[in-house]
């Protein structure tokens, strides 16, 4: 069964809103949605918060949407009886937990050391909110927990934005990154509902991470590759060869036969590629699981089903 985190972990996004007016809240709900971003995380930092949360579970059924900043069991209860789907605290508070899952609500608790986390695990939560993330070492820090606590993932929140996002996207313990970046109070304030929309969309493709990786040239045979690959290695590009194909440098291959696509293939390199293939989809691409390659349980290399310019195109995670 299809659950909360699921989505969100597909969606990989969730907007960290603090609304002071609840009559802006549906309007806000939906320039999410128009963005791509359907989940909501209402902060209980505002007396509006919770009749925010009611307007939106009523008015925008598409919309997630949890309560965050929940502190204590009495915010939890409030929120979920409004009709919240998940929770979102800053740290980790046993009595809180513990409603939440006699309540079978989701909850991401806050934790950003080994203590925290142990403590979590002990309660049965196998996601936790990394904040404040920046704060507390970043990148680098979430990578050093998932070594000792592989099973655990994250939800790295505070200090991220467009411009070190990326960073936090690619790591394979993150399911979802948090943030206010696009869903800033005074555009809220304002009501500058396409400007969130627009940044909603922005925010998406940076996540993505996508770069051209290589480009692959189909020969006919591997003498025609050897000639081709020669040619460069006069240029200056230097000779990798493998089984079936020969790198000259780091972004051209040269096929010893014809492979997929009708002029050969291009490698785009992504952050998260189940992500990707989720993202693409919209542009009716979607991946050929035949051509999969997997790592520790993961997608790290896949095909789409559709040519670009006569040149298929292949996914590799960064």
């Amino acid at each position: 069964m299809y659950s909360v985190f699921d989505t969100i972990q597909d969606i990989g996004l969730v907007p960290v809103i603090t609304i002071e007016d609840p009559h802006k809240a549906v309007p806000l709900g939906k320039a999410l949605i128009a963005g791509g971003i359907p989940v909501a995380e209402i902060t209980f930092r505002t007396l509006s918060a919770e009749e925010s949360i009611r307007r939106l579970h009523a008015e925008c059924p598409e919309l997630i949407v949890g309560a965050g900043t929940v502190i204590n069991r009495n915010l939890a209860e409030r929120a979920r009886n409004a009709g919240a789907q998940f929770i979102v605290s800053p740290g980790l508070n046993t009595s809180t937990i513990e409603y939440c899952r006699s309540q079978g609500l989701p909850i991401i608790p806050g934790a950003n050391n080994p203590s925290a986390i142990e403590a979590g695990l002990e309660l049965g939560i196998e996601i936790f909110k990394f904040f404040p993330a920046e704060a507390s070492g970043g990148p680098a820090m979430v990578k050093s927990l998932s070594a000792p606590f592989n099973s655990i993932k994250f939800v790295p929140t505070g200090g991220i934005d467009l411009d070190n996002i990326g960073s936090y996207a690619k790591i394979p313990s993150v399911v979802a990154i948090g943030g206010s970046w696009m869903v800033k109070e005074d555009l809220i304030a304002t009501e500058q509902w396409d400007k969130i929309t627009a940044l909603c969309i922005q925010s998406r493709l940076a996540l993505q991470g996508f770069a051209f990786a290589h480009i692959g040239i189909n020969e006919i045979s591997e003498a025609e590759a050897q000639i081709t690959a020669s040619f460069f290695n006069k240029l200056g590009f230097s000779i990798k060869e493998g089984t079936s194909s020969i790198f000259s440098g780091q972004s051209l291959e040269i096929m010893k036969s014809p492979g997929r696509g009708t002029k050969g293939h291009l490698a785009l390199s992504c952050n998260n590629v189940e992500r990707a293939l989720i993202y693409l989809s919209q542009f009716g691409f979607s991946g050929v699981e035949e051509t999969a390659k997997y790592e520790k349980g993961r997608l790290k290399v896949i095909y789409l089903d559709k040519e670009i310019g006569g040149f298929a195109v292949h996914l590799v995670k960064n």
